[in-house]
């Protein structure tokens, strides 16, 4: 028996109160996210249950329960207290999965401070414009990234502390740096959780945009809500189950479905901190007995060419649930799933904006290959005409994915840029930014994005944050940065770049432009091909036509020209 039972019995009779019941909150309450995810779950008697498997890329092991991570919670929280971190203050996670990365997640939480969770593999640049614009006031960090931070801490003034988790407290340490090593720490038994409600700020996600920096995301702890009831029905998550999420917790699939979904559940998961391989993937899969996988596409796509015969290799039976989130899905790879897994992975969609599930398939409901699904109950989902912003009826008929606002994980915000949130919403409905149909049994079939951010293996990549790069590199001129398509990615970088004078095109520039953005922004920014131009088409104002260069690597009509400067 699923835990959403009948889809349309739960549409017809749905409340978020029913999540709320179950959560012991009524309206008014304290909420306090990193308190649910750890000590609520001990005090149900569940403290010895495993609440973490994590495998190092070393392959070392280690194991937390449930008071294992209420402790360390405890214990990260109460030392940041005594830095003088206070609610609402920024605190930067910039770590691999390491388990220091998803305890301190729950500590910062539960002091009241602002979780703002930074992908590791971000460059000093990436990261700078983050913390700049979020005011960040300590960040915690591993010695492999100190070295980032140092780079730009001048330029940081709200930046107080670097706590590096597994520095030696006798090693000499850099002005505002502090060694915490959570095996040396006496572990605090108690903490005064601070008293969160639902409307307090909690966790503050970075997205790409089209044409400016990178927007934070404010999320508050009555997300926590819709969280745990997507990851029950969605997910199917159930008191025996063993859970593998392998998103990163730099983005938001890696915090709601990575950390909070599960342990608001009290279920075990597992973290494998490594590389991509699809031998060592099926192998964590079965050595740990993974009974519920949520990947995505990337990943599957990958697991498809290393092909069939890898699999019958493995022992993957305790798999019994497959999602897939990120990316559009492909018809194949469900097929294919199916085939060697004998389980469809089930596809699911939603945003950084929407903190949880939004469109999504669901197990016991019928699955069409390719299709995002329907809605989940309590969410108002529609595709509007793009001129009225009006909702399309008529099935089939292609139009803008929108959202009545109102979800419990719904952005608040977008951080210091209340502009830009407002222009999310239209008619009285959020504007996701992506296209989609609508078929005659209420499935949306997603057609693309509405604008240029470059979608790479599931990874937002802003063209406007990669051209700004290009141009600090001493031989580029101008840039313009768009997606091509890729059989693995689905698409990924390509920049057209014009030289200034006295460089000339060769092996070891191009490699120069390319290893530069990989430093300074990150390897998903990194372009996976440049081609190098005369000139840029730009319209008679000056402004450089990227959706000229978008339409010929993707083989569409290019459209009207007559805005070109040269025409």
């Amino acid at each position: 028996m699923t835990n959403i039972g009948s889809y349309d019995e739960r549409v017809k009779n749905f409340s978020w109160s029913i999540a709320e019941k179950e959560l012991d909150y009524k309206d008014g309450n304290i909420i306090n996210i990193g308190w649910y995810c750890s000590d609520r779950i001990c005090e149900q008697g569940k403290g010895d249950k495993t609440a973490l498997y994590h495998e190092g890329f070393t392959g070392e092991q280690r194991k937390y329960t449930f008071n294992d991570i209420r402790l360390a919670g405890n214990t990260i929280g109460n030392f940041l207290r005594k830095l003088g971190i206070e609610n609402e203050d920024r605190v930067c996670l910039f770590m691999d999965k390491i388990p220091e990365l998803y305890l301190s997640f729950l500590g910062v939480l539960k002091i009241g401070a602002i979780v703002q969770p930074l992908f590791s593999a971000f460059g000093d640049e990436s990261l700078y414009v983050r913390l700049e614009n979020a005011g960040t006031k300590a960040i915690i960090t591993q010695r492999k990234h100190a070295g980032k931070v140092r780079k730009i801490i001048d330029r940081l003034p709200d930046l107080e502390h670097i706590i590096i988790v597994d520095q030696k407290k006798d090693k000499a340490l850099k002005e505002k740096e502090v060694a915490f090593n959570l095996t040396e720490e006496e572990p605090v038994e108690k903490i005064d959780i601070y008293p969160t409600k639902a409307d307090s700020p909690s966790v503050l996600h970075y997205t790409s945009g089209t044409t400016g920096q990178p927007k934070g995301v404010r999320h508050v702890h009555y997300s926590l809500i819709s969280q745990y009831l997507t990851t029950k029905w969605v997910l199917d998550l159930k008191d025996d189950d063993i859970y593998w999420c392998t998103a990163d917790p730099g983005w938001v699939t890696g915090t709601s479905y990575g950390i909070i979904g599960p342990w608001s559940l009290g279920v075990t998961q597992c973290v494998l901190d490594k590389g991509f391989s699809a031998d060592s993937w099926y192998k964590f899969i079965d050595k740990y007995k993974v009974t519920m996988w949520y990947s995505a596409p990337t990943a599957i796509r990958s697991l498809m060419k290393a092909g069939e015969e890898l699999v019958k290799k493995h022992d993957l039976s305790s798999l019994r649930q497959l999602a897939s989130v990120g990316e559009p899905l492909n018809a194949e790879a469900v097929i294919w799933s199916e085939k060697v897994f004998g389980m469809p992975f089930l596809d699911t969609y939603w945003q950084t904006e929407t903190g949880c599930m939004m469109i999504c398939n669901y197990p016991g409901m019928k699955v069409k290959p390719g299709s995002m699904g329907k809605p989940f109950p309590g969410i108002e989902g529609v595709v509007l005409d793009p001129k009225s912003y009006e909702p399309i009826t008529e099935p089939g008929q292609a139009g803008l994915i929108a959202f009545k606002p109102g979800w419990p994980s719904m952005m608040t915000t977008y951080w210091n840029n209340e502009e830009k949130y407002k222009e999310k919403f239209v008619n009285g409905w959020y504007l996701a930014g992506d296209r989609s149909t609508i078929d005659k049994e209420g499935y949306f079939w997603f057609i693309g994005r509405d604008d240029d951010v470059i979608n790479t293996g599931g990874h937002l990549v802003s063209p406007f944050e990669v051209e700004s790069a290009l141009i600090e590199h001493e031989a580029v001129a101008e840039s313009a940065v768009v997606s091509k398509p890729d059989e693995v990615n689905m698409e990924v970088v390509k920049a057209f770049i014009t030289l200034k004078p006295g460089y000339e095109v060769n092996d070891d520039l191009e490699l120069s432009v390319m290893n530069f953005i990989r430093k300074k922004l990150s390897p998903l920014a990194m372009p996976q091909e440049i081609e190098y131009v005369e000139n840029l088409p730009k319209t008679r104002s000056g402004k450089i036509m990227r959706r000229i260069l978008h339409a010929k690597e993707w083989g569409e009509e290019i459209g009207d020209t007559s805005t070109l400067e040269d025409d």
